[in-house]
């Protein structure tokens, strides 16, 4: 379902991060309700669950939202959300994981319900117990049925040949950092298209992660996160008298351009939504946003 429709008019996921590790038992099943009613509100083909890791190693300065070690996402999915019968994207932060740990859960792995995205370490000095190459030699091996997926980072340089690369490594779609620079994100879009024709490649989708920003701390961590946020737009962010709605609007409007961009092109594409931050209404609001997005797709 959720390539099918990347390459039919756009595929649409929603993001959530796991409860915090030391949530009890009774709440997170009450978190995993919430969860799932919010989930039945919006027209999605999948979920994605993020592997949050510390990542002050990439950034020294103090990071605006403390860091608090969540749960694993696949135990959260396995134990928590049986009821969700659409894909879900499992994030995977390899450097957290052992080779063995590593195998054991994709060995364990229902690929009729979950895909997974591979990260890689923050900073290339980080200590790490895998690194992303042998977390792809390791998922080739045990489990190539496996969907997999890798980040995007539109802003990097010479990103394009970065997706070409993972895709010879088994990569089927990509999903971005969180786009606020939408011509950096039809930058790549674009140079990735070209590239793979150049190739005689398919290109394999693309999907734009879109998050709303609901206060300045919020901004200041999409910031920290390595977001680029052109000026123009947190000046209107910061001096916005209702800071939530400026951002939800301008979300919508990247949706709007990168739709019509990449159905020109060609290219197949989509949307994922989240929240990057934990304050209720900011959730919510991503919620809407991804109701929103689902009509500019045609839904």
């Amino acid at each position: 379902m959720l390539l099918a429709n990347a390459h039919d008019g756009g595929a649409l996921l929603l993001g959530v991060v796991p409860p915090r590790l030391t949530t009890g038992r009774e709440r997170v099943r009450e978190i995993a309700e919430v969860t799932l009613a919010r989930l039945n509100r919006v027209d999605v083909d999948g979920l994605a669950l993020y592997d949050i890791d510390d990542e002050s190693d990439r950034n020294p300065a103090e990071r605006p939202f403390p860091y608090l070690p969540t749960m694993d996402p696949a135990t959260y999915h396995a134990e928590y959300l049986g009821a969700w019968d659409r894909p879900t994207v499992i994030y995977r932060c390899v450097g957290k994981y052992t080779e063995a740990e590593l195998g054991t859960w994709l060995r364990q792995a229902d690929t009729g319900r979950v895909h997974s995205v591979f990260v890689g370490a923050s900073s290339k000095d980080k200590d790490v117990r895998t690194r992303l190459p042998q977390a792809q030699a390791l998922r080739r091996s045990v489990r190539p049925d496996l969907l997999l997926g890798g980040v995007a980072i539109a802003e990097r340089k010479d990103e394009y040949l970065r997706l070409i690369a993972k895709q010879t490594e088994g990569c089927s779609f990509f999903i971005s950092q969180v786009v606020y620079n939408t011509n950096a994100a039809k930058n790549l879009a674009s140079d990735y298209y070209y590239a793979c024709r150049e190739r005689g490649l398919a290109p394999n989708p693309i999907l734009f992660t879109l998050s709303v920003c609901g206060s300045v701390k919020t901004l200041a961590f999409l910031t920290w996160l390595g977001v680029d946020v052109p000026d123009w737009l947190a000046n209107s962010l910061r001096h916005a008298d209702d800071t939530l709605t400026e951002s939800f609007e301008h979300c919508v409007a990247g949706a709007r351009d990168l739709t019509a961009f990449c159905r020109k092109l060609g290219m197949p594409f989509g949307f994922l939504i989240e929240s990057v931050s934990n304050r209720r209404v900011e959730i919510e609001a991503s919620a809407a946003l991804a109701q929103e997005v689902g009509v500019v797709l045609g839904r």
